[in-house]
């Protein structure tokens, strides 16, 4: 790979990694502002609900912008606006005023997330192998990192205000600058021959046999982008980046996009309730001291950073359809241990085993979505909002359950979702292209993928 290839797939790694760090702190300090703004459970949720609204609002006007603009730009601005507005979140004086911060924080963030998992789509298309799962595990890097400073700064009495503000202190810059060596949207071609390095954004690269793509080069076999012309291949990869990006934006998605937004949206549904509730849960109804209850999320993401470390190569040994039919199973199995168990410990395990489970599905759907249109970013963008539409509902239908009834059952949620998800990996493709970055030829938009993303009954 070249070195292009390696910087973007590191700064789109590290990207990960500060999303998770800027996430992570603020989800496990949620019982410091709970009991610093002295607001319920319920009260929570309706915070939390305002971060998943701004979130869903910018997803859904994220297709037309990402079109537009690229994951780069978005990224640019996006990352370090998502630091600021964490700072406004950490300064919220009220619920009224912490319901605003949070909304803004979700806006900016929900941009971040649809950028950089474009981002993630096209490096892994240039690397021509599966990534996105490693691109998630930077995610929980980050995010158990925040865990584990989180828990230092209880063990240090660092308040949540001055928390909050030191790591959006930090992150603003950080984010800037690792903006800066991302790839273009659809232009995977950045790892060919020199002749073949003028592939427009938009230019979908797919795999090939050496002996085919060689006949391909040398016959020119009509296909624009086989052309010896450097110029004739500019102009009609010109061409075809704009009509792409214009289709993109009006086309109906394929209906493998809204099967994939619901798989995520059971995914980021359960991963929102560990996030969002686990502290509450092993503080309030197990028992746990805060300090025990500040370990849950960041053991959950320890596990879910173990599965995601090796889900590429499980998604190329199991298959996509079994490997995540199993990871829906594991999760009802393991939030059933959770939820029925008295013993800190036992619940702290049971996160571990949530995370190694769940880790898996919502990355895959991601991937999957980015290799389901043209260009990764308006796929991503529906199937995001429709898994951050979970990640919306999640806080507040535990919430408002949990005060109706119990914490305790209102997170019977996830094993249901969990079973779910194994019944809807049921209907996705059989096969999956197969990804050979030795062998990746360039081909125009027209030509379809050599098997073809469609349902399956």
């Amino acid at each position: 790979m070249t070195p292009v290839l390696r910087v973007a797939r590191s700064r789109a790694i590290l990207t990960f990694v500060l999303a998770g760090l800027m996430c992570g702190t603020f989800t496990v300090r949620i019982p410091a502002l709970a009991e610093k703004l002295g607001i319920s459970e319920a009260s929570v949720g309706v915070a939390l609900l305002a971060w998943g609204l701004g979130a869903l609002v910018t997803m859904q006007s994220m297709r037309g912008v990402m079109a537009r603009v690229g994951s780069r730009a978005v990224l640019r601005v996006g990352a370090p606006l998502s630091a600021a507005t964490l700072a406004g979140v950490a300064f919220a004086p009220s619920l009224p005023w912490l319901v605003a911060a949070t909304a803004l924080f979700g806006m900016a963030f929900g941009a971040v997330d649809v950028a950089m998992n474009a981002q993630g789509s096209t490096v892994e298309q240039a690397y021509g192998r599966p990534l996105m799962n490693g691109m998630h595990a930077g995610w929980c890097v980050g995010a158990g990192s925040a865990g584990l400073l989180g828990t230092l700064a209880i063990f240090l009495e660092v308040p949540f205000t001055a928390n909050l503000v030191a790591v959006a202190v930090v992150s603003a810059p950080v984010a800037y600058l690792l903006s800066r060596g991302f790839l273009p949207d659809g232009t995977p071609a950045v790892d060919l021959p020199a002749g073949q390095a003028d592939v427009a954004v938009g230019t979908v690269v797919r795999p090939a046999s050496r002996k085919t793509g060689s006949r391909r080069n040398s016959a020119n076999s009509g296909n624009p982008l086989g052309s010896a012309s450097a110029g004739s291949t500019a102009s009609t990869s010109s061409a075809n980046s704009a009509a792409s990006r214009r289709g993109s934006t009006r086309a109906r998605m394929p209906r493998l996009v809204y099967l994939l937004g619901a798989i995520a949206f059971g995914a980021f549904m359960v991963e929102g309730a560990v996030a969002d509730w686990n502290g509450l849960f092993l503080r309030n109804v197990i028992g746990a001291p805060e300090a025990v209850a500040a370990l849950g999320y960041p053991i959950f993401e320890a596990g879910m950073l173990i599965a995601r470390l090796i889900g590429d190569r499980l998604r190329a040994s199991l298959g996509t359809r079994r490997l995540i039919a199993a990871s829906g199973l594991g999760t009802a199995v393991a939030f059933t241990v959770v939820i029925t168990t008295s013993s800190p410990v036992v619940a702290v395990a049971g996160m571990a085993l949530v995370g190694l489970t769940v880790a898996a599905i919502s990355p895959i759907a991601l991937s999957l979505a980015g290799t389901a249109t043209p260009t990764p970013g308006p796929a991503i963008a529906q199937t995001g909002a429709m898994g951050y539409a979970g990640l919306l509902l999640g806080p507040v239908v535990i919430g408002f359950v949990s005060h109706a009834t119990t914490l305790r059952l209102a997170l019977g949620i996830a094993i249901v979702l969990g079973v779910l998800i194994a019944v809807a990996a049921r209907f996705l493709p059989r096969t999956q292209p197969r990804l050979d970055a030795t062998t990746l030829q360039p081909t125009p938009l027209r030509t379809p993928a050599p098997e073809p993303l469609e349902l399956v009954a």
